[in-house]
């Protein structure tokens, strides 16, 4: 299946002190770490900003513009125009602040994406990951009649086009950590040397 891997980079990082993208991890900033996972994958990758010129990103990768007002939707809409745009069949989304996504993230999900599914969502440790995700290109077609709701989450919408999961094993480390702030990047930089 042809894909596109969309950077999810557009929040404020307001707990980590700033643009959380840019913080770093192993000498390393967390956007690289997700740019160096979604470049394995394949050769479509974009970044979703909050703003224009929110950082600079490497010539070989699209900066996507986040709808404004549309919550945590905001980073998803451009980066399912940006796959149709391309003819691409499907959207795989990682948030910048997991840098642990399992290598296999697309390879797995893609084989949980049949028939009646919009969506396929990691999980892991019982809890669904909405972000980690791999959407059909096409739902963006939903997004319309969903907003309607009143509703604007990640995990709404899967369900409102119809989702799946794939689970991962939390040992021994959940591969989904995420940093929210600065105990949890240190916590990250403690299991990146201990791997």
């Amino acid at each position: 299946m042809r894909l596109a891997a969309v950077i999810l980079a557009g929040g404020e990082g307001r707990r980590i002190g700033g643009n959380k993208p840019l913080a770093l991890m192993g000498g390393q900033t967390l956007l690289d770490r997700a740019l160096a996972f979604a470049r394995t994958w394949t050769g479509d990758v974009a970044v979703s900003l909050r703003e224009p010129g929110q950082f600079p990103l490497p010539d070989d990768v699209t900066a996507l513009i986040d709808e404004e007002g549309a919550g945590p939707l905001a980073g998803l809409q451009p980066a399912l125009r940006f796959a149709r745009q391309k003819g691409l069949q499907a959207t795989l989304t990682i948030p910048c602040d997991t840098p642990f996504v399992p290598r296999d993230l697309p390879h797995r999900l893609c084989d949980k994406l049949g028939g009646g599914v919009g969506a396929v969502l990691a999980t892991s440790g019982g809890m669904l990951h909405p972000a980690c995700a791999l959407w059909r290109s096409n739902v963006i077609d939903a997004l319309p009649s969903y907003r309607t709701t009143g509703r604007s989450s990640l995990k709404g919408f899967a369900a409102h086009v119809g989702f799946t999961t794939a689970d991962w094993p939390c040992e021994p480390f959940d591969p989904f950590f995420n940093v929210n702030n600065l105990d949890d990047l240190a916590t990250a930089e403690r299991l990146l040397r201990n791997r």
